[in-house]
């Protein structure tokens, strides 16, 4: 757990960055920290490793006041990502990874091994360990990045932004690729963001802030989502949290039924029964079929929502974790239960 105790960060230009900031980041967690521009939330970040000095009041990393420990031994405990990557690039990409354990007193064999290892965590061929960064796109570059940050098996973890310098497409994959990588390794992480997508998508717990280092609310996605705390994080979040809130509830729950046959539309299966497209029956032999994004139950109702207006049937198509057609949902069942759990959200919270 990291905790903050009455912590203030004043610069010698008078500028207050972060005020009275008291607030616990559970263990195992991914709390992130979202406002605009000098808000504070990275003075926060930074303070946790001790690249900014607060000026007042406590910070507990695993019980322990970052401030009575070694700066430098700190920050080699707690795994570092930034906006650009940070790589150096003179280092191949095995060797930028293993840099921390080296620092540590690995032996050279043994630091490698866990670069090479972390490669293929973080979704890289092996090829890639002999690269330079300039020869990697910025995706890739990224997820080194997190390589590196994780190659000391830190327990916590301090990601500034990380994804905000690319595109949005590689944003969403590095997006899932930080999912998948929490699943299995269980971090404390504190990540940096002014985008509310991001955060929500991402986050167990969200702190919004505003300029002053003030921190407006700090709770779970949901809670956010149907009941912000003043009109500063309603406008904050925009006029579509609703829908935001929707991508938190999942297909789950939601009734399916066989595909059905002799309609217009005919879902088209290939021989191991995974959806191929819808066909028109109406229309010729050889017109093409519409597009079919099957979805699984771990798939949001916003997503479920978007595909079945998307759909010429009106139905979305169900699979399991093989691809394999388990059935399809109407559209009208998937209102009722989006609006279900819009309503149960605000009333829960």
């Amino acid at each position: 757990m990291i905790k903050f105790d009455a912590v203030n960060k004043r610069f010698p230009n008078g500028t207050t960055a972060v005020q009275d900031l008291s607030l616990e980041m559970p263990e195992g967690g991914i709390t992130v920290l979202v406002g605009s521009s000098g808000c504070g939330k990275t003075t926060t970040l930074r303070m946790i490793n001790r690249m900014v000095e607060p000026t007042s009041g406590t910070i507990l990393v695993g019980g322990a006041d970052v401030q009575r420990q070694d700066a430098a031994e700190l920050r080699r405990s707690i795994g570092y990502v930034i906006q650009q990557a940070g790589l150096f690039p003179h280092r191949t990409i095995l060797d930028n990874i293993a840099t921390v354990p080296l620092l540590l007193g690995w032996g050279r064999r043994k630091a490698r091994a866990r670069a090479a290892e972390l490669l293929e965590t973080v979704g890289l061929a092996p090829e890639t360990a002999k690269r330079y960064p300039h020869q990697l796109s910025g995706g890739q570059q990224q997820r080194v990045g997190v390589a590196r940050a994780l190659a000391a098996d830190p327990p916590v973890l301090l990601m500034d932004e990380p994804f905000g310098a690319v595109d949005p497409v590689v944003r969403t994959q590095l997006q899932d690729e930080l999912i998948r990588l929490q699943r299995e390794l269980n971090k404390t992480i504190v990540f940096v963001t002014h985008d509310i997508d991001e955060a929500v998508r991402l986050g167990d717990r969200i702190a919004v802030f505003r300029t002053g280092g003030h921190l407006v609310q700090y709770a779970e996605p949901a809670e956010l989502l149907a009941r912000p705390a003043d009109d500063f994080v309603a406008d904050f979040l925009g006029a579509e949290r609703g829908l935001k809130l929707l991508s938190l509830s999942t297909l789950a729950d939601v009734p399916q039924a066989p595909a059905p046959e002799g309609d217009r539309w005919q879902l088209v299966l290939d021989e191991a029964r995974a959806p191929l497209g819808w066909r028109d029956n109406d229309a010729t032999e050889d017109a093409p079929l519409r597009p079919v994004r099957p979805l699984r139950d771990g798939d949001s109702l916003l997503s479920a929502l978007n595909e079945s207006v998307a759909s010429p049937a009106g139905l979305v198509a169900r699979v399991d974790a093989n691809g394999v057609l388990t059935g399809v949902t109407s559209r009208d069942d998937i209102h009722t239960h989006a609006g279900a759990a819009h309503a149960t959200a605000a009333v829960a919270v």
